[in-house]
C-alpha cells in the first residue's frame, strides 16, 4: 500500500507547523540534549490524541545496544489491559545488523495503537537503520547541535515563549543577551529560560538578565566562601544557589570553603607583615590582609569547628552525600552560625 509523505517536522528547537502523529517517528541528530525533548514531546503527543476514556498510553524504552528481534516484538505488542503503547529506541546507532532489519520491517507495516520513536545521532555507524528509515518516508525531527548564532536565538526564543514569556520578552535582543551571559549549552539555556520566566512573572529585561548573570566568573566558589566566613546566610546560600544554577560544581565550591576556613586558621596564629608572611604561609599579601579582617569575628574553638566541618562536607561532595547541594546548605548555615557567635562573642 503506498504511503503519503508526512508534512516535514521542522528541527526541534525552531517553531513551526504541528505535522499529524505519525505511528513511528525518527529522531535524528547528535544532540542529547535535543533528542531526549524531542522523545518526550513525541510521547506527550501519543498521550494527547488518546481519547479521555481510554487507558493511558504504556511507555516502553531501550537502548539500541540492548535491542533484540525478540526485544522489538514484546517493544511493539499491545497491553493486556489495552490503550496505545509508545516504544522509544534510545541510541539507534547502536542497534545491530540484524535488528535493524527487523526494525525496517516492522516500520513497512507497523500495527495499530503502537507509536515507535527512534534515536539515531545521525553517523555512519548505524546509518542502515536512520536511512532505512528515511526511504520509508517516516516522521523525522532533526535534533543535530546548534552551532550558528542564529539558530541559538531561535531556540532561547523558542524557550522563552514556552515557558510563557511576555512577546517583547522573547524578542532577538533579550535572547542574544541571555545567549551572551550564560553560554552556548542548550541546557543551560533552556533552565535559564525558565529561571527568568519564573522570577520575573515572563516580564524580562535587559537589566534583569544583567543582574541575574553579570559577573557570572565571579559567582564561584570564592563567593560563597566570602560570603560564608563573613557569618551571612542568606547571601551566602543565595550565591551558592546560582552558582550551582549557573553550572559551578559543588566540589569546588567545597574546596574553596575550606580554603577559606585554612586560611583564616593559618592567619589567626601569625604576627607580622602581609608581605613578611606571604613567602611564610605560602600566600599572597593580599590573601593575608584579606583573612585577616575575616577572622576578627573568629575563635579558635570556632576555627577548629568549622575545618571538621569542611573535612565532613569534603566526604559529601565527592561521593558521600545523596543531594551535594543540601551537603553544602547545611555546612554554609553550621559555619555561618560560628561566625555569627564569635560575633556575638566579641560585642
Amino acid at each position: 500500500m503506498a504511503r503519503s509523505k508526512p508534512v516535514p517536522v521542522p528541527p526541534a528547537w525552531e517553531d513551526g507547523p504541528v505535522a499529524a502523529l505519525q505511528p513511528i517517528r525518527l529522531i535524528l541528530g547528535d544532540d542529547e540534549f535535543l533528542a531526549e525533548r524531542a522523545a518526550a514531546d513525541y510521547v506527550k503527543a501519543v498521550r494527547a490524541e488518546m481519547p479521555e476514556h481510554d487507558p493511558a498510553p504504556a511507555v516502553n524504552r531501550i537502548p539500541g545496544a540492548d535491542l533484540t528481534a525478540g526485544a522489538l516484538s514484546t517493544l511493539t505488542s499491545p497491553t493486556l489491559f489495552g490503550g496505545a503503547v509508545i516504544a522509544v529506541i534510545e541510541s539507534g546507532q547502536d542497534v545491530d545488523k540484524d535488528t535493524i532489519a527487523a526494525v525496517l520491517a516492522y516500520a513497512k507495516q507497523p500495527a495499530p495503537e503502537i507509536y515507535l520513536a527512534v534515536c539515531h545521532n545521525g553517523g555512519n555507524k548505524g546509518k542502515a537503520l536512520s536511512e532505512g528509515l528515511k526511504k520509508l518516508d517516516v516522521e523525522t525531527v532533526r535534533v543535530s547541535k546548534i552551532k550558528r548564532q542564529p539558530d541559538r536565538v531561535a531556540f532561547v526564543r523558542g524557550e522563552l515563549r514556552a515557558a510563557g514569556a511576555s512577546p517583547r520578552s522573547a524578542s532577538a535582543e533579550i535572547a542574544d543577551t541571555i545567549i551572551q551571559a550564560v553560554g552556548s549549552d542548550l541546557r543551560e539555556l533552556a533552565s535559564a529560560c525558565a529561571q527568568l520566566v519564573a522570577d520575573t512573572d515572563g516580564n524580562i529585561t535587559h537589566d534583569n538578565v544583567a543582574r541575574y548573570y553579570s559577573g557570572r566568573a565571579e559567582v564561584s566558589g570564592f563567593a560563597v566562601a566570602d560570603a560564608t566566613i563573613a557569618g551571612d546566610a542568606g547571601e551566602a546560600l543565595g550565591t551558592l544557589r546560582w552558582a550551582m544554577q549557573v553550572g559551578v560544581d559543588a566540589v569546588p565550591i567545597a574546596d574553596a570553603l575550606a580554603m577559606a576556613v585554612r586560611n583564616l586558621s593559618r592567619v589567626a596564629a601569625e604576627r607580622g607583615g602581609a608581605a613578611q608572611l606571604a613567602g611564610q604561609l605560602g600566600m599572597a599579601p593580599w590573601q593575608i590582609e584579606k583573612a585577616r579582617k575575616q577572622s576578627r569575628n573568629w575563635t579558635a574553638d570556632a576555627l577548629a569547628e568549622a575545618m571538621r566541618i569542611c573535612a565532613r562536607l569534603n566526604g559529601e561532595v565527592k561521593g558521600g552525600a545523596d543531594d551535594r547541594g543540601w551537603a553544602l546548605e547545611h555546612a554554609i548555615l553550621e559555619i555561618t552560625s560560628l561566625s555569627a557567635a564569635g560575633k556575638a562573642g566579641r560585642v
